[in-house]
């Protein structure tokens, strides 16, 4: 934060107007809610709290804008603050376009889950003895569902309002939602059943993704090193789904191919970064939008998979009898 923004961050805080904005809950110093030692009556309520608008807060916001306003007349480009590109709020927004987009994502991940279970459980031959899908991996895709859903909600809460509770959990949930995916196409590629198996592939990915979100919570919450981490483990997604796709024979493996294609491109937003156009779309919020239709091409090949599993597994079972 340069002299002139520190500046106007304390004239702000003082005098709780900035320009033709007055913020009304900025009357002290005293009354913003993250001073130290200030009583509970004097405090903002929970819901401005949790609205994430203090005096603090809104002081830096406004005089962030402020100051952009004049580095755009001096032709300078954009800059981060706090570590955070200048988004423009809008309502309780503070990152529009990303929320919306992780909302869409959301959605996007429950619809391609409910088909998915629609599809094994009432559209798909159940065993006759035991009523269960003859799926083998059926309960490990509505585990992925469950964790993709609770990725994507903390994602939409994160860029609905940054403070350091909804950034932990959002990178906390999207690690691991990334690790267990990252089991499931180790367990899928390579064809492992039996629970044995599955125990050896999943166990050191588990304690390897749960220290990594230990880290990140209690010890230091390290942006590049956690970059690192994920590409990492996107990387060998796309190697075992790239090697997986080029084997088998499977009828809807051309659909693995347009997603790790995709998926690949989308990595790169994440790598690239620049600032928001217009203060709304960076490279963020244009990978969040990258990520809708190839989750929903990626659920039809999962009800694909199940279909062409359950088939081969009934022909047999008739063969056999």
């Amino acid at each position: 934060m340069d002299s002139k923004k520190r500046t106007c961050v304390k004239e702000c805080k003082n005098t709780g107007v900035i320009g033709s904005n007055i913020i009304s809950h900025c009357q002290s110093q005293e009354n913003d809610s993250t001073s130290a030692g200030s009583s509970w009556y004097t405090q903002e309520p929970l819901y401005m709290q949790w609205k994430h608008q203090s005096c603090m807060s809104d002081c830096r916001y406004y005089c962030m804008i402020r100051r952009e306003e004049e580095r755009q007349l001096g032709g300078l480009s954009p800059v981060k603050y706090h570590g955070k590109w200048p988004f423009k709020r809008v309502s309780v927004f503070q990152e529009p376009l990303s929320a919306a987009l992780s909302a869409l994502n959301l959605l996007t991940h429950f619809i391609g889950w409910l088909s998915f279970f629609l599809q094994v459980n009432y559209r798909l031959p159940l065993r006759p003895q035991t009523k269960r899908t003859y799926y083998e991996y059926t309960g490990l895709w509505h585990i992925y569902a469950i964790l993709s859903l609770n990725a994507w909600f903390w994602s939409t809460i994160f860029h609905t309002r940054d403070i350091d509770l909804t950034e932990k959990l959002d990178y906390s949930s999207a690690v691991a939602q990334l690790g267990y995916s990252l089991i499931l196409t180790l367990l899928r590629t390579f064809n492992v059943k039996d629970e044995a198996g599955r125990v050896m592939f999943a166990a050191p990915i588990l304690a390897f993704v749960t220290t990594h979100i230990l880290y990140l919570n209690f010890y230091e919450l390290d942006y590049g090193w956690n970059m690192k981490v994920c590409v990492a483990m996107g990387v060998v997604h796309i190697v075992a789904w790239t090697t997986w796709a080029v084997v088998t024979h499977h009828p809807s493996r051309f659909k693995v191919w347009i997603v790790i294609f995709g998926g690949a491109l989308a990595m790169l937003l994440e790598v690239y970064d620049f600032p928001p156009y217009k203060g709304y779309a960076d490279a963020h919020s244009l990978w969040h939008a990258s990520t809708i239709p190839l989750t929903y091409l990626w659920w039809t090949f999962v009800r694909d998979d199940a279909e062409f599993r359950t088939s081969t597994l009934v022909k047999k079972v008739t063969q056999a009898e």
